[in-house]
């Protein structure tokens, strides 16, 4: 057996859970055990930051985190805030 963490996050929250599965045992299988699926707002996998697929097989110890799209480019929003710093005294 393994264990492995579960985790999602909100702008002003997060929830994460542990879980124990059979060794071999993918993202996917992951994600039944906990109840947990992608949907509109979690669109993307990834385990320790690295994207990863339902395919993925996982390890003990690994974090398993689901993946909110991007609300804005994160280039355009470097600019952005460059911008108004400029402006500023």
């Amino acid at each position: 057996m393994i264990r492995i963490e579960l985790v999602r996050a909100w702008p002003q929250r997060h929830q994460s859970m542990s879980i124990e599965l059979a060794d071999g045992a993918t993202v996917a299988d992951a994600l039944d055990a906990g109840g947990w699926r992608l949907d509109a707002e979690f669109v993307g996998l990834a385990v320790f930051g690295q994207a990863a697929t339902p395919a993925t097989v996982l390890h003990a110890g690994d974090r398993i985190e689901l993946l909110r799209g991007l609300r804005l480019d994160p280039k355009q929003a470097r600019r952005l805030r460059a911008a108004r710093a400029k402006g500023k005294p």
